[in-house]
Parts: C-alpha cells; sequence; structure tokens
C-alpha cells in the first residue's frame, strides 16, 4: 500500500485540535478505578490527555456496558469519547471487536477515528506479523500514511516500551512510549501512562489518529486479561 503525504494540509483544522498544531508530544495517564483495582471488576476506562507541561488539554472516557467489560476484557468493543476543558467532544473514537490471534491473517485489530464527531479523519489497522506488533495509520480515504511497528516482546517490566512510527522512507518520525509506573501500580492495577511524539508539522489529524493508536496498543498489551471473565 502506498504512503500519502502526512505533514501539514491547508485544509481547516477540525474544531477543537488548534492546539495540536503547537505541540509536538502529548502525554496520556489512564486513571486508577478504586473499584477495578480493589475487586477486579472491570471499569470504564478513563484517561486525562496532557501536554509535555503536564496541563491537561482533554479527557478521554470509554463507553459500553458492563457486560462486554467484564466477558470480552481486553478484546471488547467500545467507543471512546474525548472531550476539551469545556467538555465538548473534539475526538470520537470507535472499535470493533476482534479476534486476538497472530496465527490468521483475518478479522485484525481496527480502529476508527473522528474528529468532530461523526467526521472520520483516520483508521488504525492491524498489520498481520507472526512476532511483531504492526500497524497501519490511514487517512479517511484508507490510503497509508504511517506505520506504528512495536517490539517482539511487548511486555513492561521496569522499563519502557517502544512502538515505533515511521515515515513514508521507513524512517522514524516518533514514537508512542508504554511508560513505566513503577512495580507497585504495575502489579496492582491496569492504569497505564503512555507518551506519543511526533513531528510538529505533522497534520493534527494523523495527530488525532496517533492517540487513536496508542489506546488500541494499551487494550492490547497492557490492560490485564485476569480482567475478562
Amino acid at each position: 500500500m502506498e504512503l500519502s503525504e502526512p505533514y501539514s494540509s491547508p485544509a481547516a483544522v477540525p474544531p477543537g485540535l488548534e492546539y495540536l498544531t503547537q505541540i509536538d508530544q502529548i502525554l496520556i495517564h489512564q486513571q486508577i478505578e478504586l473499584l477495578e483495582a480493589i475487586i477486579g471488576y472491570e471499569t470504564n476506562n478513563q484517561y486525562e490527555i496532557k501536554n509535555s507541561m503536564g496541563q491537561k488539554i482533554y479527557n478521554a472516557k470509554e463507553q459500553n456496558d458492563c457486560c462486554t467489560r467484564n466477558f470480552c476484557g481486553p478484546l471488547r468493543s467500545f467507543e471512546l469519547k474525548i472531550t476539551d476543558n469545556f467538555d465538548q467532544e473534539v475526538i470520537h473514537i470507535i472499535r470493533p471487536y476482534r479476534c486476538a490471534s497472530c496465527c490468521f491473517p483475518c478479522c485484525l485489530q481496527e480502529m476508527e477515528v473522528q474528529a468532530p464527531p461523526g467526521n472520520t479523519v483516520g483508521y488504525i489497522s492491524q498489520d498481520w506479523h507472526m512476532f511483531k506488533p504492526k500497524f497501519s495509520v490511514l487517512d479517511m480515504s484508507k490510503t497509508k500514511v504511517l506505520s506504528i511497528e512495536g517490539p517482539v516482546c511487548a511486555v513492561s517490566c521496569c522499563g519502557d516500551v517502544d512502538f515505533e512510527i515511521h515515515g513514508k522512507e521507513g524512517h522514524s518520525v516518533g514514537r508512542i512510549s508504554k511508560q513505566w509506573s513503577g512495580m507497585i501500580k504495575e502489579g496492582l492495577t491496569d492504569s497505564d501512562n503512555f507518551g506519543i511524539n511526533f513531528p510538529m508539522d505533522l497534520d493534527v489529524r494523523m495527530k488525532a489518529v496517533l492517540m487513536g493508536a496508542c489506546f488500541l496498543i494499551d487494550y492490547m498489551f497492557f490492560e490485564k486479561k485476569g480482567n475478562s471473565g
């Protein structure tokens, strides 16, 4: 699949994403849910999205039902609502239910990103590989814009786990990092911290899609599987 140009476009910036034109890093912090931490009952994930100085720019909250969360576990379908500091929804993410097997190149993971809600700006599509996590970042016409590649062993153990973002020439242009949160937090909860680095002049639509990719990576590799059922 041919890569398209991912950098700044003359088209109007989707409302609510104007601030993304000024930054090259995003921090995503999942909120700790006490009920989930104490008894293992899976609740809707909630996140704070911040700039590099730790200032909150968005909130994100998962939307689905308790049966889906607790019986389908990390594979569950959901919609994710991202709101600004005025509680206006600026990004809407949709993840359908898909299988988790690496042995068959069918029904792989995918996600749709809308900004504003109802206006699709891109997709994340899992690429089949026996050993490595690989994804394609697609624009609204499903043309490949960027690719993401993770390590063979995507396990957070006393250190960060990096998923490299590659441009059209195959060189690294950024990364999505699962950040080590400390032994106690990592052991007792599935509340995770992530950082996303990308070029300052990357199209804001693709910055929004990379946020979606970060959430997909969280569910696929770092959401505790013990919560499913």
